[in-house]
């Protein structure tokens, strides 16, 4: 399997702009977080966070490919399940086999759940420091807050056994762990 190192030199060469490198770390950090709750391989679930998006900038100009691109170039560098996962967070776009396992639908509320986060952070003067599950609940019920979110693949998190709060709680925890590379250290 590939090394954190090596994948995260492949994120930071494949992915061009930093808010998206932000975005893969952030996805990282919750997917391990989910994984040591749910008693998951912590390395194969934070490297499957990490490269999710590899191909986000050479598919930019086709969404149907995104998800499978970076499949491809993964196919022989990470476990089978991870692979799978990456094609599935993108399955409406790629028409790839619908989310089934545990790991499919960790990977799409994790990566999701990241852009609520940082909009609630980025208007925040604490930014991510304190930041509470509940003020991010009153942020998902406000559709126009961090409208392009997808509050339906948020709710995933059902399907991995864990409530909302829980779920936003340990999204917010992780994330603010990383907080100085996210660019969201307090100001």
């Amino acid at each position: 399997m590939l090394s954190r190192e090596k994948a995260l030199d492949m994120v930071r060469e494949k992915v061009q702009e930093e808010n998206l490198v932000r975005h893969s770390l952030a996805t990282e950090a919750v997917m391990r977080s989910l994984a040591r709750r749910l008693d998951q391989d912590v390395e194969t679930w934070g490297l499957t966070g990490l490269l999710h998006d590899l191909d986000y900038t050479l598919t930019q100009e086709d969404y149907s490919r995104h998800g499978l691109e970076s499949a491809q170039m993964l196919q022989d560098q990470l476990p089978p399940e991870a692979v799978r996962a990456i094609e599935a967070h993108a399955a409406e776009l790629n028409h790839a086999p619908a989310p089934s396992s545990t790991l499919d639908h960790a990977l799409r509320c994790a990566e999701t759940v990241t852009g609520l986060v940082m909009a609630a952070a980025l208007v925040r003067p604490e930014k991510l420091s304190g930041m509470k599950a509940k003020s991010l609940k009153k942020k998902m019920k406000d559709k126009a807050f961090a409208a392009s979110v997808n509050r339906a693949i948020i709710a995933e998190h059902e399907k991995l056994g864990l409530d909302q709060n829980e779920f936003l709680s340990l999204s917010i925890q992780a994330m603010e762990e990383i907080a100085p590379d996210l660019g969201l250290g307090q100001s």
